[in-house]
């Protein structure tokens, strides 16, 4: 887990230099491109089919949709805000998903972790910095872009076990390719010629999401999710070093003092579902 959120931090920063640097819709178009390619490449090799109607029905349909909107939102802002602040902002995704579960998913949250949630809004409201001239505006950018993520995520429970892996990272891929040309027509942009070191950005963005993607898959299928999970946060300190260093990034006192409630906020919520998850099993079996 910890090398995977390595590897996502690594693929922001390919993402952002080659957003700055060329329309963010050619971006997210040749990304999708890239992906797809390769998990098609797997998903074929496993005989799990890509062209069929399931992909547009139902939760795939939706976690599809969900996984382009977002992107959509999230390069632009990688584009307009810092990759540090971009990233604090991600780590309220858990805390959204444990919120959508209790609210779509019937799942039972009680007041502790609703108020755990609660804080780590506070600190979300903390990093944006709202009313003051910091104002970061384009960080609701990434806000809407982590429900949109709570969406996939939800959407991906609830998906039949059938559904492949690799058919739904295809699927995924796929749906960039048509989301970053939207982008590009609304922000009235068209496709540019590509210099040599854009294709570093591009490249390096590819492979490192790539890795980082398999990485998490493996992660999360070998270890425990209430162990595995809380490393995720692991990818707001390489964020911030690769932004310090690259980027001349320097995380004022206010985004380290929402991100630490964010974080707080969620390791505490993991740690709290892990408790109710035990307590469970442990009626379950009185032995």
């Amino acid at each position: 887990m910890v090398a995977s959120m390595a590897g996502f931090a690594l693929e922001d920063l390919f993402l952002k230099r080659a957003a700055t640097a060329m329309p963010p819709g050619q971006v997210i178009a040749m990304m999708g491109a890239g992906g797809a390619v390769v998990f098609w490449l797997f998903a074929a090799r496993l005989r799990q089919p890509i062209l069929t109607r399931r992909a547009l029905t139902g939760a795939a349909a939706l976690r599809t949709l969900s996984e382009a909107l977002a992107a959509m939102l999230y390069i632009t802002a990688l584009a307009l805000i810092p990759l540090s602040v971009n990233s604090a902002l991600l780590q309220a995704s858990p805390l959204v998903v444990t919120m959508g579960a209790a609210l779509f998913l019937g799942e039972k949250v009680g007041w502790r972790r609703w108020t755990a949630i609660a804080v780590g809004f506070l600190g979300v409201l903390i990093i944006l910095q709202p009313g003051t001239e910091g104002f970061r505006l384009a960080g609701l950018l990434t806000v809407a872009c982590v429900f949109l993520m709570a969406s996939r995520d939800l959407s991906t429970r609830v998906m039949h076990v059938s559904i492949g892996t690799f058919q739904l990272t295809t699927w995924a891929y796929l749906g960039l390719v048509p989301a970053g040309l939207i982008l590009m027509a609304m922000q009235g942009q068209s496709l540019q010629a590509i210099d040599p070191s854009q294709w570093v950005d591009l490249t390096g963005a590819l492979i490192t999401g790539l890795f980082a993607y398999y990485a998490v898959t493996a992660a999360m299928r070998l270890g425990e999710v209430s162990v595995v999970a809380p490393f995720r946060y692991a990818r707001l300190v390489f964020a911030m070093i690769l932004a310090m260093i690259f980027l001349g990034e320097r995380p004022d006192v206010w985004m380290l003092t929402g991100a630490a409630l964010v974080i707080g906020s969620g390791l505490y919520t993991f740690a709290r579902e892990a408790r109710v998850k035990r307590a469970l099993s442990m009626k379950a079996d009185p032995r």
